[in-house]
């Protein structure tokens, strides 16, 4: 079973993190996704992440999952909030019974760089390591990706309504964050992880 990471965040909540070298036929046995998703390897992305949902908590109730407006998955019923994120061969979840959460997977490529303007402030780029320039950039975006997922409701943008306060460049570490919008304004606090030039970043529940 290729279920490479987990981490018991606290008694309600959950992530994991899984190597996907499967066939559909494996996850069809306890999941489903969408009809309307047809690339053969977003399938494969997409039934991982539900998958790893009822791994994590077995009485996940999966089949009740619905896509918001905004294209978030949420449950109806609210028994569970939860986030998925996708990247290459790997699909990341986490699950908490308490509060919302998100988290996002990300490799470190040169195209963070390309668009590392649009997402960062003036203040952010400041505190970038020049040493690990784009691995701190993909950190800083993996944290804004997991507070979006966080949010759930679309329409936000990354450079004014996140701001991430000052952190100093390592491989496992946590930040601080204000999430700022007319309806919302909170401090997050996120943790990530590098390793194998792959990030993982989640929101911690409050």
């Amino acid at each position: 079973m290729p279920l490479i990471r987990t981490i018991q965040i606290d008694p309600e909540t959950k992530l994991g993190v899984w190597k996907i070298t499967e066939t559909e036929s494996f996850f069809q046995e306890k999941v489903n996704i969408s009809r309307a998703i047809h690339h053969p390897h977003k399938r494969l992305q997409h039934f991982a992440g539900r998958y790893l949902l009822v791994t994590l908590f077995p009485e996940f109730p999966v089949k009740e999952i619905m896509v918001t407006n905004s294209r978030k998955p949420v449950l109806a019923c609210d028994s569970h909030h939860f986030s998925i994120s996708h990247c290459a061969d790997y699909a990341a979840a986490i699950v908490s019974t308490k509060a919302a959460v998100g988290i996002d997977i990300e490799e470190v490529k040169p195209k963070i760089e390309l668009v590392s303007h649009k997402f960062l402030s003036p203040a952010e780029r400041s505190f970038i390591d020049p040493a690990h320039e784009l691995s701190h950039k993909t950190i800083c975006w993996s944290a804004k990706e997991a507070m979006f997922k966080w949010y759930g409701r679309g329409s936000v943008d990354f450079k004014e309504n996140m701001k991430l306060h000052p952190f100093v460049f390592q491989q496992a570490g946590f930040i601080t964050a204000d999430f700022n919008k007319q309806d919302t304004n909170t401090r997050l606090y996120l943790q990530y992880i590098m390793e194998n030039d792959l990030c993982l970043a989640w929101t911690h529940p409050a």
